[in-house]
């Protein structure tokens, strides 16, 4: 195989560092599938691992991008073939083997899912990571018994790429949206792509009370922290919190007054170790009735692989907008 370039970051005498790198593809992690890759995506995980701001990776030298999708060009084993359009997110991606930030990847069979015939490898990667996170959650919380007629879903950091996402996803599934953000400048914006009503964060009052009227289903919490905190006594009985992120704090200051009077779940959502059955369907659905129907409007930028950087300071600190696409084919 030739030569590839990828964003490979380095931690050793010289520093920490990424940028784009040329490589053999004999060099990368193992794996029975190679992939030539059309897209990946930026996770904040991605800015993190990226500038070094998180301990991410758990080994080095190893490429960025924890989403792929892409063409099959060789496989050793025979449930991939040539020319199968595939996809991975997560599971070790950028983590503990190299990641969807170059020319080619070789995946492991067993992380490898063929891309269903209703998504393209563009829309795959606009999902990514942060699609395949909120139709997790929202699978764990219907295996948990939530249902719209309980009330609406809050969805915390609506204007982040899981919070977006949320949103469309939701709304398909039949549920009415509260999309809460510090943006609103982006009400329109949201309201376009289903929130049926948005909350002003900076004007949230919670009462401080252990418990309060309650006025959710459930939510789906970005930010943790005060923010997770303030809407747990607002859910009604038997709702569920599904907690993904923590853009505001991983501090939880809470009383447990509404897990023991009305019932109301945590939900933990870790789609990276995500079980393989369990990924497919999360993807039959995604593919499925719960398509996001904008998916091109909640792709805010796109850039190339050798401006991947470019992006990661401005995620970290709190101003991107919506999903980023990495183009990685020419």
């Amino acid at each position: 195989m030739p030569s590839m370039k990828a964003f490979r970051i380095h931690n050793d005498d010289a520093g920490y560092r990424g940028a784009i790198d040329t490589m053999d593809t004999d060099a990368l992690s193992p794996g029975e599938v190679l992939v030539k890759a059309d897209y990946s995506s930026v996770n904040y995980k991605d800015a993190l691992a990226g500038t070094g701001k998180g301990k991410i990776l758990r080994q080095y030298p190893l490429n960025g991008g924890i989403d792929v999708a892409g063409t099959v060009v060789a496989s050793t084993d025979p449930a991939f073939r040539e020319g199968d359009k595939v996809l991975a997110t997560g599971s070790g991606l950028s983590e503990t083997r190299d990641g969807g930030y170059g020319e080619y990847v070789k995946l492991p069979a067993a992380l490898t899912i063929p891309l269903p015939a209703t998504l393209s490898t563009r829309e795959a990667m606009i999902l990514g990571t942060a699609g395949f996170t909120a139709a997790l959650a929202l699978l764990r919380m219907l295996d948990n018994r939530q249902r719209p007629d309980m009330g609406p879903i809050a969805i915390t950091g609506a204007t982040g790429g899981v919070g977006m996402l949320g949103v469309d996803i939701f709304t398909r599934a039949g549920f009415q949206v509260h999309a809460v953000s510090g943006k609103p400048d982006h009400f329109d914006f949201l309201r376009t792509i289903g929130a049926a009503e948005c909350i002003d964060r900076h004007q949230l009052a919670f009462s401080g009370k252990p418990m309060d009227s309650a006025r959710y289903g459930g939510m789906l919490d970005n930010v943790g922290g005060a923010m997770l905190a303030g809407f747990l006594p607002l859910i009604a009985p038997y709702g569920n919190a599904a907690i993904c992120g923590l853009a505001g704090s991983p501090e939880l200051p809470t009383t447990v007054m509404p897990f023991i009077i009305r019932g109301v779940s945590v939900l933990g959502v870790a789609s990276a170790g995500t079980a393989r059955d369990i990924r497919d369907e999360v993807w039959k659905r995604l593919a499925g009735e719960w398509k996001p129907r904008h998916l091109d409007t909640i792709c805010t930028k796109e850039v190339a692989l050798e401006d991947v950087a470019s992006v990661f300071e401005t995620m970290l600190s709190g101003g991107s907008f919506g999903r980023t696409l990495v183009r990685i084919a020419g």
